[in-house]
C-alpha cells in the first residue's frame, strides 16, 4: 500500500465520521427536551473523538494486533421498525446511533475483504473494529433502557 493510498483510506473514514458530527448536531438543532440535547451532544464528541483516533492512525500506523475484538449483542439487526422522524425520543436517538454504527461496521468490514492489500485490509478491519465497539455502546445503553422498563 502506498502512501498515498493509506492516507485516501484514512480521508474516507474522516469524511464519514464528519458526516456523523453533523447528523449529531442537526438532531441537536431538531431535539426538543435539554437532556436529549445533551446526549447528541455527547454523541457529537465521541464523532469527533473517533477522528482524533483515525488521525493517530495516520501518524502511527495501524497495526494488527491493535484490533480490538467486541462481543455483538445484534440489537440493532433486529430492530426492523421504521422510526418516527418526528419523535426524537431517547430510545429512537440510540436506535439511530445504533444503526449508524452498524452500517460503518458493515462498510468497513465489506472493504476490508475487497483488497488484497494485506495493508489495506487491516486498516479497514480496525476501522470496523472501532465501530463494533462504539455500536456495542449504543446496543449496552439501549438494553439498559429496555430492562428499566423506559
Amino acid at each position: 500500500m502506498t502512501i498515498i493510498e493509506f492516507n485516501q483510506i484514512l480521508d474516507f473514514a474522516v469524511e464519514r465520521e464528519k458526516e456523523a458530527v453533523d447528523f449529531y448536531k442537526q438532531l441537536q438543532n431538531e431535539a426538543k427536551f435539554t437532556a436529549h440535547k445533551e446526549m447528541l451532544a455527547e454523541l457529537e464528541a465521541m464523532e469527533m473523538g473517533h477522528i482524533v483516533v483515525i488521525e493517530s492512525i495516520r501518524q502511527k500506523g495501524v497495526d494488527p494486533q491493535d484490533i480490538q475484538k467486541s462481543p455483538n449483542l445484534k440489537i440493532s439487526e433486529y430492530l426492523t421498525r421504521e422510526l418516527d422522524a418526528e419523535e426524537l425520543s431517547y430510545q429512537n436517538i440510540l436506535i439511530k446511533a445504533m444503526k449508524r454504527e452498524e452500517n460503518s461496521f458493515k462498510l468497513y468490514t465489506e472493504m476490508s475483504l475487497k483488497f488484497p492489500d494485506q495493508e489495506i485490509s487491516t486498516l479497514f478491519r480496525r476501522l470496523a473494529a472501532d465501530e463494533a465497539k462504539h455500536k456495542l455502546h449504543f446496543e449496552k445503553l439501549y438494553d439498559d433502557f429496555i430492562q428499566s422498563g423506559n
